[in-house]
């Protein structure tokens, strides 16, 4: 088959987006499919097909919106700074794709409910869409809007990622999702039709990253401390400010442990003056955006997930491969991929002495961290095996091209 991956989000990008596809392209073309990925480039400017090194540049494509997207034509657009950005967006994505071409592919797998509404308004009708959903991105814009002051706009732009989750998730043949959680918020806030949806694990490629655990880095394990360490975007709905807090708590009860905070984003200095103000400069490393994420998990000893909103944590996924105790935000799809106990500990969102509380427990008992480690090993080695989530993928892309082939 020949198979477009697509995305609105940036490519390459820290996360599980690409991530996924990254290593569903490979795993694909070792079937012996040819795979183009298709998204924005990383200054999230250009549109880019990175497989083949083509850009369309996002100036060449703007003048054409501008004479069209006019304020006298659509004045609410121009209303909301939000909306006005992500429909520009949009259409800079929609004309870029068909600049490019999408009509001669088997399918299309888009991974996010913006590219699913762009790609099904340009594709051929013959060519059957498949789109995998990571998250809710009404979800999360609404937890950003609690931090503007309400207003009518910000209303405006509620109800704008509202209607765009529902297109999205209709806009395919089959929509997929990684678990119930998602499935339950897409059928009961959005009235998504139940058989639209599909639960489809992820696939991991549990072997290439076992294999970069022993690869060399640059980070030093600290002498007779243990190593906490979180890893993914630096944004506020990642709960950082709170791990920061808890770990100041921490702080005030023992000594024996180091940070690590890996990954970069928008709250990177804000974090960083947190950490300077909570006396946890000699404790707390930022160690950035960094390609050696195995080779540290195999140095730590505790991986932190503070999150306020959540689908299924890459980090989590590496964190259970790399066979670590894990204290994860009780929020999402993450209750299902971790047996609180048992293969982790979950904690409420927000609850800085809870944390605190659980951070401890585990530097105190090296039986219980080690035993939840490996059982998270044990269960992580089995379900998110690469080669059954590809097969699973496969059957789902045949039966939608059968159903397009008849009628």
């Amino acid at each position: 088959m020949k198979i477009l991956l697509a995305t609105y989000w940036p490519i390459p990008h820290v996360g599980g987006v690409w991530t996924y596809m990254s290593q569903l392209k490979t795993k694909l073309e070792s079937y012996g499919h040819e795979v183009d990925l298709l998204g924005y480039d990383e200054a999230n400017i250009n549109v880019t097909m990175l497989s083949k090194g083509q850009v369309i540049e996002r100036d060449k494509i703007i003048p054409l919106i501008n004479a069209n997207l006019t304020p006298d034509n659509y004045p609410a657009m121009y209303a909301n700074f939000l909306v006005k950005w992500t429909e520009f967006q949009r259409y800079v994505y929609e004309l870029s794709a068909a600049y490019f071409g999408i009509n001669d592919y088997d399918i299309i797998h888009t991974q996010d409910v913006l590219s699913t509404v762009g790609i099904s308004r340009i594709k051929n009708r013959g060519i059957p869409l498949v789109a995998t959903l990571h998250g809710s991105v009404a979800h999360e814009i609404r937890r950003q809007l609690l931090t503007i002051h309400k207003s009518d706009t910000s209303y405006m732009a509620r109800a704008y990622y509202d209607d765009l989750e529902r297109a999205g998730a209709v806009a395919a043949d089959t929509t997929i999702v990684c678990n119930q959680w998602l499935r339950n918020v897409l059928t009961g806030e959005f009235n998504v039709p139940d058989q639209q949806l599909k639960v489809l694990h992820y696939g991991f490629d549990t072997e290439n990253f076992l294999r970069r655990m022993k690869e060399k880095t640059s980070v030093e394990r600290p002498k007779d401390k243990k190593v906490i360490i979180y890893t993914g975007r630096l944004v506020e709905l990642k709960g950082l400010n709170y791990l920061l807090s808890a770990l100041g708590e921490l702080k005030k009860v023992r000594n024996d442990w180091e940070c690590w905070i890996v990954g970069s984003g928008e709250k990177e200095a804000e974090l960083q003056n947190q950490s300077f103000s909570l006396g946890l400069t000699d404790s707390v490393r930022f160690l950035g955006k960094r390609n050696d994420v195995p080779a540290l998990l195999a140095h730590s000893d505790i991986l932190v997930l503070p999150t306020l909103i959540e689908n299924q944590p890459l980090s989590v996924i590496e964190a259970q491969i790399a066979g670590k105790a894990i204290i994860a935000s009780d929020v999402g799809g993450v209750p299902e991929i971790i047996k609180h106990g048992v293969t982790g500990l979950l904690t409420p969102p927000k609850d800085i002495q809870m944390l605190s509380s659980q951070i401890n427990l585990l530097l105190s008992d090296d039986r219980f961290r080690k035993k939840l480690g490996s059982n998270a090993k044990r269960w992580g080695m089995t379900h998110w095996s690469m080669d059954k989530g590809v097969k699973k993928l496969i059957d789902v892309y045949q039966h939608a091209i059968y159903r397009k082939k008849m009628g």
